[in-house]
């Protein structure tokens, strides 16, 4: 028995989906889209459902997670009816079914959430920052003087583990969801089998380069690669010493290689997409939620004040060194802490894991099929 809620598409228009009933389902969407399959079909299918208010079946389902957002539907939808922005709401609404806090669903629905929240992480970590500092050498440029990394090593280490413990809980929320009836199929061999699909999704978003777009797909990865450049640096830091130093490497050190293309590449991917949201005039652009501006704000302040205060570090200015680090570390803290386990940021866990599981399915479906017979699922291919 499937069961619906009447009151679904007035719900989702928090989400951003305020367009589900200018549908009138004539399939182009599903036609045009080059992600689509005969097993895995979008946007149209969960349009109708939006409208139905199936939102069990929305809840236990990938496909949402399976659409980039190219802009092809939108572009060929004789109604105007943003089918790609539709699939967006559901993601924003699936990240806030797999979030156990209930944070993620304030986060979508609520402007003053959004604005309290950042509001308390950014001025809280200032004023640990510089409650916590350390003397602020004026004569030359000790970062580490005034940020003691025997403090902010430790302090960053429990932050992460903090959000990997909230993100990884929420992917194994949407594994139950998406997989739970087919669970007890999977023999363990088979879930190592497939881990490839998740390491290689998560590294190179292939399926992005499907999309007619192409230049798409390179704006993400330059992002993706920023920033997991970046993320990698953090953790080596610590043992290398390469950026929370009183002694800057040179520039040819690899370190600061790395971090200048960490930086610029995710200087150049967010400053285009808010340009792109600004002008409104490609599809995918013409509408933007609250939270995607939020996320893109607050990661090109983290960026921008990061290289900054290189620059300063490097020009031998010690105040503006010590209070732009202050400031980046203010803008970093609800980047992640927000964005990480409950926003925008996290879509790119769910993603991966969504081929990933849907290869699991695919393998349990085998499973149970009698020899000699074969079901495939093309969405997790590519």
């Amino acid at each position: 028995m499937i069961s619906v809620n009447p009151h679904f598409a007035e719900k989702l228009k928090k989400f951003g989906a305020k367009t589900s009933y200018d549908c009138f389902g004539c399939g182009t969407c599903t036609a045009v889209c080059p992600l689509t399959s005969d097993e895995n079909q979008f946007p149209r299918r969960f349009i109708r459902y939006i409208q139905l208010g199936m939102e069990d079946k929305i809840k236990h389902s990938l496909e949402p997670w399976l659409c980039y957002y190219c802009g092809d539907c939108q572009k060929n939808c004789p109604r105007q009816a943003n089918p790609g922005e539709l699939m967006m709401a559901l993601r924003r609404y699936l990240t806030s079914v797999y979030d156990w806090t209930g944070l993620s669903r304030r986060l979508y629905t609520s402007m003053a959430w959004k604005i309290v929240s950042v509001a308390l992480l950014f001025f809280g970590t200032l004023a640990v920052v510089y409650g916590f500092s350390g003397e602020m050498v004026t004569d030359r440029v000790e970062l580490e003087t005034f940020a003691p990394a025997h403090i902010v090593h430790p302090v960053g280490y429990v932050f992460g583990a903090v959000l990997a413990f909230l993100l990884l809980s929420n992917v194994y929320r949407m594994y139950r969801f998406v997989l739970g009836p087919y669970a007890g199929a999977i023999p363990l061999p088979v879930y190592l089998q497939e881990l490839g699909t998740l390491i290689v999704h998560f590294a190179t978003q292939a399926r992005m380069r499907l999309c007619t777009d192409k230049s798409r797909w390179l704006k993400h990865f330059l992002l993706m690669s920023g920033y997991f450049v970046a993320f990698m640096l953090v953790n080596i830091d610590i043992v290398t010493r390469w950026s929370l130093t009183n002694e800057p490497p040179m520039w040819w050190h690899p370190g600061k290689l790395l971090w200048s293309y960490a930086s610029i590449a995710m200087l150049y991917a967010t400053t285009d997409a808010i340009i792109g949201r600004l002008r409104k005039k490609d599809p995918i652009h013409q509408y933007s939620h609250s939270t995607d501006w939020m996320f893109l704000i607050l990661l090109w302040c983290t960026v921008f004040t990061g290289l900054l205060m290189r620059i300063f570090m490097e020009l031998g200015l010690p105040l503006p060194t010590y209070h732009t680090f202050a400031l980046h570390l203010a803008f970093t803290v609800p980047l992640l802490g927000l964005e990480v386990p409950f926003t925008k940021w996290s879509h790119l866990a769910y993603r991966p894991f969504a081929l990933y599981f849907l290869r699991l399915k695919e393998r349990a479906l085998e499973l149970q099929r009698p020899e000699g017979t074969a079901v495939g699922v093309q969405g997790a291919q590519g």
